[in-house]
């Protein structure tokens, strides 16, 4: 097939220049010439425009017609206009049966589209993420012979035939959306179990739009072993992009809910570093989530602190261990006016429940106090542990609050984190001089975990805070300050990230367009020395001879101009960015300010720094991660694994359907669901 399909705007815009196709000549057998119009153009060469569309595309006769079949694939002008028709057939009915007063005459109007309702339905497969089995279900049967007599309900093997028809359709769409971004592209890895002992992997793509939106994309769903190793789920990660064409714009890889993370980074390096298209030499590619890190921090320091948190889950044990108990502890409650709402007993695998027991149970001492006064079997918790018991939980919550405030933001852009991780980093130290030995116990280990596991993704955060108008390097330089102190150590680690932000920029100018024109100054004002020696032969020359002439004059002006310009540094975009003052914070939380927007208007005043804020700032360094697995419901764990990864990717893919208008707006059922929960679907 051609490369270049599609025809070049000049040619597009010289309406002048086509001739209408010869109608004498060959007939046009296939069935894509419905939706195409054939011309010739001046030079004698043939172009295809689409109906729908317009868009040119080559008719030679050497080109064939697969090309313009994989645009009607991809073309959602055509069908809009499907549709369109559909609509007006049904606008044209109501009319008609209006100006009839209630009669039937109207009905004549109505012309009924077994494809078009075909397409519909498989749409709604995908979307809602139904069974195909739904066909077969009488009740889904009585409701459609009811609302449109005339619809031939398909088979299984049709309506699974239509669904993958959508998928790749929409496959060919983000392909081709994918190969026209200018930046670059993180990808997430997900682990997923099925019913049948057999895993799934999701990869997911997270990038910012050439239009300055922030896209999150489900690339493959694949099937791995249970015991696949981290160089085979490498490998499948791999074979991905390289499908995609996206290897050589990946920025960052989040591997936190995948096994062998570090196995399967490491491979990734090996494979994306002889391209040479991985900026820092791969030093930024392998980051990890703040929720992901910030929950293994957590559980740490509460391992810690097991043997208290185990008195306060035997206490609310016994009270849930009969009705009786129950009924004196809710006399207990009415006694002493504590709060009217269920006890809790957390889920030890999960801190965020522990938490949650833990505040719960101080709203309750005082009836836990009186329990002990009317309950001989009842152990109750010393003053000593109940102090402990309220330490611990404002401690917690600050984790507990930074991580509901992550996973509420709506775009996950990587400038919203780095205060609170350090305003968090900050609390650690300062809790590690508590009057609370267990406090100071607890806070030490989970100081040093935070220190041993932020590194990289503690860099990028840095650098997407000072792409930042409204912080630049200042939010760097006061907690860094607050944290390390006015001492060496401080000043050291604000010079380490300065110079990586420099190191970083610089590569950006070198692949930039822009840069051309700034390394064409640089060529020519280091080339000072040849120029001074063509000077200095001109001017032997001119010694020879007394004569001189206003060209003269001028080769002294030019090298004048050299050496001053040769004197006087250019001011790169980032020099421009970071003296410039600071943009205005509005009262309100930090993801009010749309930093993207802004990026989006002030990309022509600084070239570099907005390719590098493009890349930055679509990094996902916090995702809520499901850390006990993610189950597939029994509908999909029994289905064949290509077809599973077709509903998945093209459910998620069809959403951008719905927010640009093209399909109802009607809420989807996710196959995949976003929060871990497995999701039951209509029929199991």
């Amino acid at each position: 097939m051609p490369e270049s399909m599609e025809m070049d705007g000049k040619d597009r815009n010289v309406e002048a220049s086509h001739k209408s196709h010869n109608p004498r000549s060959r007939k046009l057998r296939s069935l894509v010439w419905n939706d195409f119009t054939k011309e010739q153009r001046a030079d004698g060469t043939y172009i295809a425009i689409c109906n729908h569309c317009k868009k040119h595309l080559t008719a030679s006769s050497r080109s064939g017609t697969t090309h313009l079949k994989n645009h009607l694939g991809v073309c959602m002008s055509s069908k809009r206009t499907k549709r369109k028709k559909l609509v007006v057939r049904r606008l044209a009915l109501k009319s008609a049966e209006a100006k009839n007063d209630g009669k039937t005459g109207g009905a004549d109007c109505f012309q009924f589209d077994q494809e078009l309702s075909e397409q519909d339905l498989a749409r709604m497969i995908v979307l809602h993420g139904y069974p195909f089995g739904i066909i077969q279900h009488t009740g889904f049967k009585t409701f459609l012979r009811n609302l449109q007599p005339q619809f031939k309900l398909v088979s299984f093997e049709t309506l699974k035939a239509d669904c993958l028809r959508i998928y790749e359709s929409a496959r060919l769409k983000l392909q081709e959306v994918l190969g026209k971004l200018t930046c670059r592209v993180s990808l997430s890895v997900d682990m997923w179990k099925s019913n049948v002992d057999m895993e799934y992997m999701c990869l997911t793509c997270h990038y910012i739009d050439n239009d300055w939106r922030f896209q999150k994309k489900i690339l493959a769903f694949l099937p791995v072993e249970s015991l696949s190793t981290g160089e085979e789920i490498s490998k499948a990660i791999v074979q991905s992009m390289c499908d995609w064409n996206i290897d050589r714009k990946v920025s960052s890889l989040l591997l936190d809910n995948c096994s062998f993370d570090d196995v399967v980074a490491n491979e990734l390096l090996k494979f994306l570093r002889p391209k040479g298209s991985l900026h820092l030499n791969g030093d930024m590619l392998h980051v990890h989530s703040c929720a992901h890190v910030l929950s293994l921090i957590v559980q740490d320091g509460l391992e810690l602190i097991s043997e208290l948190i185990n008195k306060v889950r035997d206490c609310i044990q016994y009270v849930k261990s009969s009705q009786a108990r129950l009924a004196k502890f809710q006399d207990a409650v009415k006694q002493v006016g504590a709060p009217k709402k269920p006890i809790i007993i957390d889920i030890p695998s999960s801190w965020t429940s522990t938490y949650v027991m833990l505040e719960t149970a101080c709203e309750f001492q005082s009836a836990f106090t009186w329990l002990a006064s009317n309950d001989d079997e009842y152990l109750p918790l010393s003053p000593k542990d109940w102090g402990d018991v309220k330490a611990v939980t404002e401690c917690l919550d600050v984790f507990y609050q930074s991580i509901l405030k992550f996973s509420t933001i709506r775009i996950p852009t990587a400038n919203l984190y780095f205060n609170d991780i350090c305003g968090i980093h900050l609390l650690l130290k300062t809790s590690c001089l508590s009057q609370y030995p267990i406090i100071i116990s607890m806070a030490k280990g989970m100081l040093g975990k935070f220190q041993e596991r932020w590194g990289t993704t503690r860099m990028v955060m840095a650098i997407a805070s000072i792409l930042d108008p409204r912080y630049k390097m200042k939010s760097v330089e006061y907690f860094f300050q607050k944290i390390y102190g006015d001492t060496f150590d401080a000043k050291d680690k604000i010079e380490n990230i300065r110079k990586t932000l420099v190191t970083l920029y610089n590569e950006y100018a070198l692949q930039s367009t822009h840069a051309s024109s700034n390394q064409t100054f640089l060529c020519y004002a280091g080339d000072n020395s040849s120029c001074a020696s063509n000077e200095c032969n001109a001017g032997a020359e001119s010694k020879n001879s007394t004569r001189i002439t206003l060209s003269d004059a001028r080769r002294g002006l030019d090298q004048y101009l050299q050496e001053v310009s040769s004197s006087q540094s250019m001011k790169s975009d980032l020099d421009m960015y970071l003296d410039e003052a600071v943009h205005p914070s509005k009262e309100g939380p930090d993801e009010s300010f749309n930093i993207l927007a802004w990026w989006k208007f002030n990309a022509a005043k600084y070239p570099v720094l907005s390719m590098m804020a493009h890349d930055i700032l679509g990094i996902p360094v916090n995702i809520p991660l499901d850390n006990d697995g993610r189950v597939l419901n029994q509908y999909l764990s029994s289905t064949e694994p290509a077809t599973v990864q077709a509903l998945v990717c093209a459910q998620d893919w069809l959403k951008v359907d719905i927010e640009a208008g093209n399909l109802d707006g009607d809420v989807c059922m996710p196959l995949v669901p976003v929060n871990g929960d497995e999701f039951s679907p209509l029929s199991k």
